[in-house]
């Protein structure tokens, strides 16, 4: 796609949050099932979507922490392949935070817990501004031509 024409297409928006989201979700999963499924006997959603497993005050509540930071750094380097610009990766994670924020919302009730909104706002900023850097230096690589010399 030609970066200069601003072309507006919803499908193409909405394909990409449900792919980020998905993305996303898997990345956690895979975080979540190493650091916290070998300290618990039983994987479930609540390590998802509750905000009191994330907690400062136990081991496993730190794996949960660690899990969301390293889905964080993952998804920004899943911005730089599905979104590719660097002005809409702080819109696409804000969007994919919203949405967890509403399934957390509907899972577990509103989070009254300070270190999960920390968490999460940690995340939200560390995808933005790494997804953001990481296209920007995309952006700003040199466009390599090659010159060939014709013997006509």
């Amino acid at each position: 796609m030609f970066y200069g024409a601003v072309v507006w297409d919803p499908w193409l928006i909405v394909a990409q949050i449900v792919t980020l989201q998905c993305l996303y979700y898997l990345t956690l999963g895979m975080f979540l099932s190493l650091l916290v499924g070998t300290r618990v006997s039983r994987m479930s959603l609540v390590y998802f979507f509750d905000f009191a497993t994330v907690s400062v005050a136990t081991v496993t509540g730190w794996c949960v922490i660690a899990s969301c930071m390293l889905a964080a750094l993952v998804g920004a380097v899943f911005m730089l392949y599905l979104i590719e610009r660097a002005k809409k990766c702080p819109d696409f994670s804000a969007t994919l935070y919203i949405i967890h924020l509403l399934l957390c919302i509907l899972y577990g009730g509103f989070p009254s817990s300070m270190t999960w909104w920390v968490v999460n706002g940690t995340g939200l900023a560390v995808m933005a501004l790494l997804g953001e850097y990481l296209c920007i230096r995309r952006e700003l690589r040199e466009i390599p031509i090659t010159r060939y010399r014709s013997n006509v």
